[in-house]
């Protein structure tokens, strides 16, 4: 008796109508279509550095208007909000020579990341935001200080070490030195978190 199924080039699984081929070239191919690792068409082109990501943590910003420093940093020392919370940071350089280069800081607040759901964009900023995030940036400017952060956040994938999602976000800061001053930053991107 000969065992059902189809055998020929490549591997072939049987069916119930007619025999599927899969070749590891398709297989690539398929894992590879949910993932985001092109640019989408108008995406920023930051080069993200850090993605700390930070279970059981709380999102603290410091500031020191004496010195015009603002701080993202985490907090996890017991009895804090317990919070699943993220610092990135992106760096930019959109011009040759000196002076056109920044870097963007970003924090999080996700609240717990499981109740986030994959393709559901959420809100950041106060409420009636769903994510709290704030942003510093560095240029060779007059210093920023932030003001807010608005835009939506996508997570795309979760993993128990890694998740990623697509940030669309305008970030506006206001001139430490002169309240009639501002800023706004773009940053249109994928963006991970990494434990």
């Amino acid at each position: 008796m000969t065992e059902s199924g189809c055998w020929g080039r490549g591997v072939w699984y049987p069916s119930y109508a007619h025999c599927v081929p899969f070749s590891p070239f398709f297989l690539l191919l398929l894992s590879c279509l949910g993932c985001d690792l092109l640019p989408r068409p108008g995406d920023t082109d930051g080069v993200q550095n850090q993605a700390r990501w930070v279970t059981g943590g709380r999102l603290v910003v410091d500031t020191d208007p004496r010195l015009t420093i603002v701080r993202l940093r985490i907090d996890t020392a017991p009895g804090t909000a317990g919070h699943d919370v993220l610092l990135a940071r992106f760096d930019f350089d959109p011009t040759e020579g000196a002076g056109g280069a920044y870097t963007i800081a970003l924090g999080f607040d996700f609240g717990r990341l499981r109740d986030l759901k994959t393709g559901t964009p959420y809100m950041l900023g106060p409420p009636p935001g769903r994510i709290v995030a704030h942003a510093t940036v560095t240029c060779l400017c007059r210093p920023l200080r932030p003001d807010s952060v608005r835009g939506t956040y996508e997570l795309s994938r979760r993993g128990m070490a890694q998740f990623t999602g697509r940030l669309d976000a305008r970030l506006y800061f206001t001139a430490w030195d002169d309240s009639r001053q501002h800023a706004v930053y773009r940053l249109k991107q994928r963006i991970e978190g990494v434990r």
